[in-house]
């Protein structure tokens, strides 16, 4: 059986914290704490589509009386997707690396080696991420595809090799790919 991330995070995070690994266990605490507020965002959401969807208020959508609003069902609804579970991860790394650009310019080392460290600990939760060689291959197909010829195609690229790499490469690394090989 394959264990989800979710619980795959959860049951880490319990060794971690039975093992008194102090940065892992922060690092977790806050990736839990992003998913479970991706799940509260997603569920607010799906109440309020049923709310407009049944011209109801918010309160009598959660009001007991209306049959429509089931809690097991708005729970089960709201749990993330593998998909989005590395989203919220990919975006926790995301603002990882932007603090040790800040953290690096403030010269602050310690806060550089702490988020540097957080991010190690994200990027295991990652599916293998993809190499340059293999996004340029990539690119260079979706280029083919698409007939882009100049830099002003590369929305159009993008917007095709964007969710083959999702997940497995990071936006900007293929940003720059894409750019360079147009230019050329």
């Amino acid at each position: 059986m394959i264990m989800s991330l979710k619980v795959k995070i959860r049951e880490d995070f319990q060794k971690f914290l039975k093992g008194k690994k102090e940065i892992e266990v922060s690092t977790l605490r806050m990736l839990n704490s992003a998913i479970f507020n991706r799940e509260k965002e997603k569920r607010y959401k799906l109440i309020l589509q049923r709310c407009s969807g049944l011209r109801l208020s918010l309160s009598n959508a959660l009001s007991k009386e209306k049959p429509d609003f089931k809690e097991k069902d708005l729970e089960k609804e709201s749990q993330l997707t593998e998909e989005e579970i590395i989203q919220v991860i990919s975006s926790e790394i995301k603002k990882r690396k932007e603090s040790v650009l800040l953290f690096e310019k403030g010269k602050r080392d310690d806060l550089v080696k702490k988020e540097k460290e957080e991010i190690k600990i994200l990027e295991k939760y990652l599916p293998e991420q993809f190499s340059e060689e293999e996004i340029k291959k990539m690119a260079a197909q979706v280029i083919k595809e698409t007939g882009a010829k100049e830099p002003k195609d590369m929305g159009k690229v993008m917007g095709k090799l964007m969710p083959k790499v999702k997940g497995q490469a990071e936006g900007g690394l293929v940003s720059k790919i894409v750019k360079e090989l147009l230019a050329s």
